[in-house]
């Protein structure tokens, strides 16, 4: 029996983040070993809205190199700049036909992203992109045809979205496409900013303090773990009324694998400075570990995204022609 199709990517945008790691590519790896694994770099998703070229290459490539530094195995997943399978521009814009501008405009994060975009005289200039990205991301999953997407919280809406956007399709074209299902961890799903913690860690968050970065260096990373913010109750166990704690919590529980409730009886007889010196010592070792790591992938990510791209642009292109092929684009014989 053949294995299940996962999916995952990341975008290009900002470095890295721990949440990122516990959110995303920490399952990844688990998951390769049990499923049919493709893993790309979003990095068509990065232009979504302005970033400078030199930015984007240099993200593409430390996010591919960290991929493989943090477990992935290019020999068990299928490891690929998105860029580089070029059926992704063709899928989006047949997606995008069959797909409404309200749909796309009721999205959670065009609403909360497009508030923020104005001009310097006062006009909101929001980026095209920015409303028909969720249409590239539909075509992303498609293209695969995978049974599983692991996402954030926050992407939940997406993976909604192509299941609603596959069903249309098969529906409208007589098609096949499998209505993937949602992956969201159970531990450690949203970490959440070290600075305000009821807001999620990101690798786009101006200040530096917020985030711990996969690149970071591993004493500067301690120190912000010693910083994070928690209370002033000064009692260790898991409550939503207890934001900081919760986080530090939840970070050491991924990292070292065992459940929070487990986490919560190791430190509920301790204060929190030595909580935090025991999630910030974990999340030094775990990046030097991971660094280490880099420095040998980062050479050897030209051979690999080659090898990726091409076994991807397979899958791709054969999902591509029977879209091709429903809409009238191919005859049957092709």
């Amino acid at each position: 029996m053949d294995k299940k199709r996962v999916l995952s990517g990341i975008t290009a945008t900002g470095k890295l983040t721990l949440a990122n790691y516990i959110g995303a590519i920490k399952n990844m790896v688990k998951l390769q070993d049990e499923y049919d694994s493709y893993i790309f770099i979003a990095d068509l998703h990065a232009l979504t809205l302005p970033i400078e070229p030199k930015i984007l290459e240099e993200n593409r490539r430390n996010i591919f190199a960290l991929y493989i530094a943090c477990g992935i195995d290019p020999l068990k997943s299928t490891i690929f700049f998105q860029s580089d399978v070029m059926e992704h521009g063709l899928m989006n814009w047949l997606i995008l036909t069959n797909t409404t501008i309200g749909e796309l405009s009721r999205m959670t994060q065009f609403k909360d992203k497009s508030s923020k975009v104005k001009t310097a005289n006062g006009m909101e200039t929001i980026p095209t992109g920015l409303l028909i990205y969720p249409t590239l991301m539909v075509g992303d999953i498609l293209l695969y045809n995978p049974d599983l997407v692991p996402v954030g919280i926050d992407q939940k809406q997406h993976v909604e979205l192509t299941r609603n956007l596959a069903q249309r399709l098969n529906n409208k074209f007589k098609l096949d496409f499998k209505i993937p299902e949602p992956y969201i961890p159970k531990i450690g799903a949203k970490i959440m900013s070290l600075v305000e913690p009821t807001k999620k860690m990101s690798k786009s968050d101006t200040n530096e303090k917020a985030s711990i970065y996969l690149l970071d260096d591993p004493e500067k990373a301690y120190k912000k773990i010693m910083k994070a913010v928690t209370d002033s109750e000064g009692k260790i166990y898991i409550s939503d009324d207890k934001p900081g704690i919760k986080n530090l919590l939840s970070i050491y529980s991924s990292l070292k694998d065992i459940s929070l409730e487990e986490t919560e009886q190791i430190f509920k007889d301790k204060n929190y400075g030595e909580l935090k010196h025991e999630v910030g010592i974990t999340v030094k070792t775990f990046l030097e570990d991971v660094q280490t790591k880099y420095t040998q992938a980062i050479k050897t990510i030209d051979e690999h995204s080659k090898n990726g791209a091409k076994k991807a642009s397979m899958i791709a292109t054969k999902n591509l022609n029977k879209l091709m092929k429903g809409v009238g684009l191919k005859n049957e014989s092709k």
